[in-house]
């Protein structure tokens, strides 16, 4: 299961307070691997089923088919998500909306494997605020999301970012050291292209992002997948095997129910 995602972990990330995780990197080749969300965006929700593949082997992931997908939540909606190719399945008419708790069921090569993920209150991406330094005698950039993190503590969010058509990069943010203010911790921006996925940041390039207001599971998933990274630094990455999944029975990847809220800046 690699390079489902491009991660970057910022240098503000590395000094983070969040719990560590172990991870099992054993072989998991062969395992179902699923990826789904649930948005408060207009539908239609998508949900992705393949294989994993050994570390060692090419990123060819063989899709599944003929499962049988039914998404639900707790006030009585359910559908069964049609397939409409490459291992992708797809709703129709489910409406999806924060504080309502969704249930992901799929039935695929004899096995049963079941989620659940509580979708987040909004939080509003109010504003990007640029700011920059000095790195090895290099001008870099960094973004600075403007939002207010609820009175409540446990709150958690996913920030995905790129640079104009670069591949995405992600960070995950906690409460626990900002519960209840003014967010003070920047994105920082890619320095180089070296990897040839993504690219250095420069005066008027557009930096998309796209903060997630998601729950407690999904968090330590995407937690996980960073922490594996740690010592790659911006722009390195891998995708772990396994890293804990909120899927039931050995499957891996992850259920999201979400709140999203986008904007888009001009580096200066």
């Amino acid at each position: 299961m690699k390079n489902i995602f491009l991660i970057i972990v910022s240098l503000f990330l590395l000094t983070s307070c969040e719990k560590e995780i172990d991870l099992d990197l054993d072989d998991q080749s062969g395992n179902i691997v699923i990826e789904a969300n649930v948005t408060n965006q207009p539908g239609p929700y998508q949900v992705k089923i393949n294989k994993s593949v050994a570390f060692t082997e090419n990123n060819m992931y063989p899709v599944v088919s003929n499962a049988l997908v039914v998404l639900s939540d707790n006030t009585g909606q359910t559908e069964t998500l049609n397939h409409i190719g490459q291992g992708i399945y797809q709703t129709t008419t489910f409406t999806a909306v924060p504080g309502r708790t969704y249930t992901l069921k799929i039935s695929a090569e004899g096995k049963e494997y079941t989620a659940t993920s509580t979708m987040p209150q909004p939080v509003l991406l109010e504003d990007l605020q640029q700011d920059s330094f000095m790195v090895a005698g290099e001008l870099s950039y960094t973004l600075l999301p403007i939002f207010t993190d609820p009175y409540s503590l446990g709150n958690r969010y996913l920030f995905s970012y790129r640079v104009n058509n670069s591949k995405k990069i992600y960070e995950a943010f906690s409460d626990n050291v900002n519960n209840g203010l003014l967010n003070q911790r920047p994105l920082l921006l890619p320095n180089d292209d070296e990897d040839g996925e993504t690219e250095k940041t420069k005066v008027g390039d557009t930096i998309y992002v796209e903060m997630q207001c998601i729950d407690t599971n999904v968090f330590t998933y995407f937690s996980a997948l960073l922490q594996i990274i740690d010592g790659g630094g911006p722009g390195g990455g891998i995708t772990p095997s396994n890293p804990p999944s909120n899927i039931s029975n050995g499957a891996l990847g992850y259920f999201s129910a979400h709140t999203v809220s986008k904007l888009s800046y001009v580096i200066q």
